[in-house]
C-alpha cells in the first residue's frame, strides 16, 4: 500500500484535463501553474496513433491521477475485473499517481448514464468495501472514493457522513473529497455544509474537487461541473483546509468550458486560499 498523499504534494492545485479546445489551448500555452492533471480512463484508455502521442507528452510534463466513471462500485453486477486491469495496466504506461472513483453505481445489466446513490445500509457497506478491496489487490495500492451528489436516498438506514465514514474504514481506502458535492448536497438535503465536512476522516483525504453547479431551484441544486465556482463554495474549500490542512485541489469543468485564461483564474483562486492558510498557520504542512 502507498502512502496517503498520491500526488506527493501538500498544496498543489490540478485541472481535469478534456480533449477540444481546452487541450489544444494548453498544449499551445503550456501553463506553468498547473501541479497535475485528471483524466476518466475510460476516455483515454482504447486510444492510440495522434492523440496518444499528444497525451503521453502531458504525462511525461505532469503528475496525473485517473477519476473513473464506469467501475459502478456498488453495482449488483459483478465486479468488471477486466477493466480494473485495463486502469492498472493504464497507470504503469504513464506512470499515473492514483485512481479515484464515486461512491454509487451506473449499471446493471448495462450502462445507466447516471450516477446512482447506493442505499445507506449495513449490507451496502459491506458488499462495497468487498468491491473497493479487490480493487485495491488489482492496481496494488489504494483507491480513492468520492462522496458524490445525489438527489434520493433510497432505502436509508443511516446517515450519508455515517455510510461513507464505516466504508472508509472497513475498506481501507482514501476519500476524494468533493467541496462542490457537499455543498450540493447540504442545500437538496437540508443540512449543514460545514458540519458535515468537519466529520470527514482528515487522514483520508487523497486530494480534492472543487466545481459548479446549476440552481434549478431555491431547494434543489444539480452538480453539472458547467459554472464558475460560486463564493459559498469557495468559502467551504477554506473550511475544508481549516479541518484538514491543505491538499491537493482540483477545479472540473466538463462543459461550457471557457477560455483558458478563465480557466487559469479559478485555479489562481484556489492557489490563493492556499496561500492564505499557509499565511494563516505559518507554514506549508499538511495538517
Amino acid at each position: 500500500m502507498r502512502e496517503n498523499n498520491p500526488i506527493q504534494t501538500d498544496a498543489g492545485v490540478g485541472l481535469g484535463l478534456r480533449r477540444g479546445q481546452l487541450m489544444e489551448e494548453l498544449e499551445q500555452q503550456q501553463p506553468d501553474n498547473i501541479d497535475f492533471f485528471e483524466v476518466a480512463p475510460e476516455n483515454w484508455i482504447p486510444m492510440g496513433g495522434s492523440l496518444g502521442k499528444r497525451f503521453r507528452a502531458f504525462t511525461e510534463r505532469h503528475p496525473f491521477v485517473l477519476h473513473g466513471l464506469s467501475l459502478s462500485i456498488g453495482s449488483p453486477a459483478p465486479l468488471d475485473e477486466t477493466f480494473v486491469h485495463s486502469v492498472k495496466d493504464f497507470m504503469d504506461e504513464h506512470g499515473i499517481r492514483a485512481y479515484s472513483e464515486h461512491l454509487s453505481y451506473c449499471s446493471d445489466d448495462g450502462h445507466l448514464y447516471d450516477l446512482m446513490p447506493i442505499p445507506f445500509t449495513e449490507a451496502a457497506i459491506d458488499y462495497v468495501s468487498e468491491r473497493i478491496l479487490r480493487v485495491q489487490d488489482i492496481i496494488g495500492q489504494r483507491m480513492a472514493i468520492e462522496n458524490v451528489s445525489y438527489y434520493a436516498a433510497p432505502g436509508k438506514e443511516m446517515a450519508e457522513i455515517d455510510f461513507i465514514k464505516a466504508i472508509l474504514d472497513k475498506a481501507d481506502c482514501d476519500l476524494l473529497i468533493d467541496v462542490n458535492n457537499i455543498y450540493v448536497n447540504s442545500v437538496n438535503h437540508n443540512y449543514d455544509a460545514a458540519e458535515y465536512l468537519k466529520a470527514l476522516p482528515k487522514e483520508r483525504i487523497a486530494y480534492g474537487h472543487i466545481a459548479g453547479h446549476y440552481n434549478e431551484a431555491k431547494d434543489l441544486i444539480v452538480d453539472t461541473h458547467g459554472a464558475d465556482v460560486i463564493d459559498p463554495v469557495w468559502s467551504l474549500l477554506e473550511v475544508a483546509y481549516e479541518h484538514a490542512g491543505l491538499f491537493p485541489t482540483l477545479l472540473e469543468r466538463d462543459f461550457n468550458i471557457p477560455p483558458l485564461a478563465e480557466v487559469l483564474a479559478e485555479l489562481e483562486q484556489i492557489r490563493q486560499i492556499q496561500a492564505n492558510y499557509q499565511s494563516k498557520q505559518g507554514t506549508g504542512t499538511h495538517g
